[in-house]
């Protein structure tokens, strides 16, 4: 066990560690770098937990930054070649009360590095380790870890009332481990649930991505049990409730859901995308999560007993778009999200026109993930018409595969003709210039030869 975290310490962390000790101090590399050490992961951060204090740390080290030394965080900046590399050091400290349910009120220092782990949020978090000395592990970390079981380190109230993302967490936790979360956690979640809104938009979809890209993104299901989604995602109640009875389908609209985020696949996505895959990944798995988050308001039952969801894409696509706003997220992912929900149920021929035209309207950047949304779909439904469904995809794809080997143009990006063109052949600048060009386009959808710039211009200028 030793060898398995010693060997990983980067060198910048484990000359921290040595020059701290040296000075007298205990160090360790403390939290989830130790955590993945054991799961036999690289860490991508190295946290440092000492005895030194904040004062202390910053006569130690030349290049240092005050990022937290109020609550006793001091971040080193190692350079290796030219390379910066900045490592948070902590001073051992006693949380006091909570006021915000976040931040301590105040924190005292302490020389006991026991005193330190006590206040973390789970047991598998809560190990440090030093070189030469080995694993420390006060709360049974380790078997935690072995028994793949989420437990807070002590009082899962108290835990959950010092910070109260920390309920978001183990469920997080669960689905990234593919572990249990312990039963007294879990009835602390379902207990205090209500807490998570004093928690900000930000941390929240920090937290919810995080479980949406995990190996288990159906764990999403525990935030709904457990009560939180009534903050953050109050729509996804509806979504619970509403059943679907249509022969294409076979779950309620939250499982449907929730099968179509797990069918979304990272090795899928990479093949068409090896250069940007977890942007996409992350798109696709966002958009399924959300594509169906208007069918409770748009269900409709005929006189046969089958449910229709008519217009649900386009609300849809707005209601996402809501959502992803309150939540924080960056303009591009709520316009792809908005997009692809929009477009996600689309259906046209499988001939070349249809194609070209489907490019057009869905996008060139997009149409990939077009395909990968609607094979998503298609796994999280019943198995009616599943072969049939399969093949239309596979037509569809070598289609678009064509379009683009033989060039054809799809947008006024490739259009033979300009705007300036128009000009220089006398039309006035103004809203003219546009429809003309909307009407070339039209003609080289429907017949790719007549992207010729001579031919435009003759056929559509007086």
């Amino acid at each position: 066990m030793d060898s398995e975290i010693k060997d990983k310490i980067p060198a910048g962390a484990a000359e921290i560690l040595e020059r701290l000790r040296d000075a007298g101090y205990e160090a360790y590399v403390v939290g989830g770098c130790v955590r993945d050490c054991l799961l036999g992961r690289t860490p991508a951060d190295w946290d440092i937990t000492t005895s030194a204090r904040p004062q202390q740390i910053k006569e130690l080290f030349k290049h240092t930054v005050d990022t937290g030394i109020k609550h006793g965080t001091v971040t080193v900046l190692h350079r290796h070649k030219g390379v910066i590399t900045p490592y948070e050091v902590t001073t051992y400290r006693i949380d006091g009360e909570y006021e915000d349910g976040r931040h301590p009120k105040q924190v005292s220092f302490t020389s006991e590095l026991s005193e330190d782990l006590r206040r973390r949020d789970f047991t598998i978090n809560a190990m440090a380790y030093a070189p030469g000395e080995g694993l420390v592990d006060l709360y049974g970390g380790v078997k935690d870890l072995e028994d793949k079981v989420i437990r807070c380190v002590g009082d899962p109230e108290e835990r959950f009332s010092e910070d109260a993302l920390r309920m978001m967490r183990a469920i997080r936790f669960s689905a990234q481990l593919g572990a249990e979360i312990e039963k007294t956690t879990w009835k602390a979640v379902c207990k205090m649930a209500d807490n998570i809104a004093m928690v900000s938009a930000e941390r929240i979809r920090v937290e919810l991505e995080k479980l949406i890209l995990s190996p288990e993104p159906g764990r999403f299901r525990l935030f709904y049990e457990s009560g939180l989604t009534r903050h953050f995602l109050p729509e996804w109640e509806g979504c619970v409730n509403t059943t679907q009875e249509n022969p294409h389908h076979c779950y309620n609209v939250s499982d449907h859901l929730l099968k179509a985020v797990e069918s979304v696949d990272r090795r899928e996505t990479a093949e068409d995308y090896p250069e940007d895959t977890e942007r996409v990944f992350r798109l696709l798995r966002l958009t399924m999560l959300l594509h169906d988050i208007a069918k409770p308001l748009t269900k409709t039952v005929d006189e046969d007993g089958i449910a229709h969801f008519k217009g649900h894409p386009e609300l849809g696509a707005q209601m996402a778009e809501e959502i992803l706003r309150r939540l924080k997220y960056d303009n591009d992912t709520i316009r792809g999200v908005s997009h692809l929900i929009y477009h996600h149920e689309e259906r046209f021929p499988a001939d070349r026109r249809s194609v070209r035209r489907a490019l057009n309207r869905i996008g060139e950047e997009y149409f990939p993930m077009f395909f990968h949304i609607q094979r998503a779909d298609m796994r999280a439904q019943s198995t009616f018409m599943r072969k049939d469904k399969e093949q239309r995809l596979k037509e569809l794809r070598e289609l678009w595969e064509q379009t683009l080997a033989d060039r054809h143009c799809v947008s006024l990006k490739t259009l033979a003709v300009k705007g300036a063109d128009l000009m220089a052949a006398g039309m006035k600048p103004g809203p003219e210039i546009g429809r003309t060009l909307g009407r070339m386009l039209e003609d080289v959808l429907d017949e790719p030869s007549h992207n010729d710039k001579e031919y435009l211009l003759k056929r559509y200028l007086p």
